[in-house]
């Protein structure tokens, strides 16, 4: 007898008790700002989170990568670790990311190559950017200049434009290979003026910086901070800044309209991205707790120094951005001004 009543009285105080924690979660989830989707996320994150990049440590997007995760660990009381996966314009980065759980622990900071030009060129790849990835934000932009070496004969985009026409081929312009974004912006700026000219690759910036310095190779286009040595030594001089501004730390520079040349804009830019059906909790998290982070004047002071602007966006403006960078870029390929691989 005493071992039923012990067994009835257990299973009474069991339902007094899961009724007690369900009325506490439903007072809890009716606090002001604090519905469902968010009691959810609160559980985020639940161990260190990834943010793999696809540069080497120490480049520009990679020190903007870790001003994020250090400001993102203080809000999360989480690390966040930056996976450096350099290599193959970004597959090697993807590759890695798509094999990974959809929980919200491993980010990625694509780019204009990995979500657009790689599709454009590469008849397979081992991943689909649409179908494996989920967009978060816009992280950043730069803007590239026209850099030729300071005894160089060209003194102006005029001039180079001039050259170009006068001898279709002859006149040479640096890269760090096919399909990247200096080739596709110098590309696109070619196919606008209607000229050719003498694409040369090099395998890392310090090579080709160093060829447009000396002459061997006519002009690039690149950041003014990755060139900030050979500027103020006059190794290498701007023509032109190619956006519809003119720098507020640079305004002696013409933009590429000023100085003659069509109103092209190049722009490189990275977005952060999460792994394709992370749930909604989590994705609305993580945009609104990366919001925040861009908002914070040291991330966008870091990232400045760096020479890149911090452009938080939705996840459209991503999409569209993509979708653009395709429509631009098609047209190179088509064209045979960039080749397919």
């Amino acid at each position: 007898m005493n071992g039923t009543h012990d067994a009835t009285t257990t299973a009474v105080a069991t339902r007094i008790e899961a009724r007690r924690r369900r009325l506490i979660v439903a007072a809890f989830a009716a606090l002001p700002g604090l519905g469902t989707t968010r009691a959810r996320a609160a559980v985020f994150p639940t161990r260190p989170v990834r943010i793999v990049v696809p540069y080497s440590v120490g480049v520009g997007p990679d020190v903007v990568a870790r001003s994020v995760a250090e400001r993102l660990a203080r809000v999360w009381g989480q690390a966040v670790l930056i996976d450096n996966k350099p290599g193959a314009s970004g597959i090697v980065a993807f590759s890695e990311v798509r094999r990974t759980p959809a929980d919200g622990h491993t980010l990625f900071l694509a780019d204009t190559a990995t979500l657009a030009v790689n599709p454009l060129l590469h008849a397979t790849l081992p991943y689909d950017p649409v179908r494996d990835l989920s967009a978060l934000t816009m992280l950043f932009r730069a803007t590239f200049l026209f850099w030729v070496g300071g005894t160089s004969r060209i003194g102006s985009i005029t001039s180079l434009l001039a050259a170009a026409r006068a001898a279709p081929g002859r006149v040479s312009y640096a890269t760090l290979g096919n399909g990247h974004a200096i080739h596709l912006a110098i590309e696109t700026f070619a196919r606008a003026a209607d000229i050719r000219m003498l694409h040369v690759p090099f395998k890392d910036g310090g090579t080709m910086l160093g060829a447009v310095a000396s002459g061997d190779v006519d002009f690039t286009t690149i950041g003014v901070n990755a060139v900030a040595g050979l500027m103020a030594s006059g190794r290498l001089r701007p023509l032109a800044v190619a956006d519809r501004r003119r720098l507020a730390d640079h305004a002696d520079i013409p933009t590429l309209v000023e100085a003659g040349g069509p109103a092209v804009e190049m722009h490189p830019w990275a977005a952060l991205m999460a792994v394709a059906h992370t749930p909604a909790a989590i994705v609305e998290q993580l945009r609104r707790d990366l919001g925040a982070v861009l908002d914070d004047p040291e991330v966008r002071d870091r990232a400045a120094a760096a020479g890149f602007e911090i452009t938080p966006s939705t996840p459209r403006a991503v999409r569209e951005r993509v979708d653009a960078d395709v429509a631009l870029y098609a047209p190179l390929i088509r064209e045979g001004r960039v080749s397919k691989v």
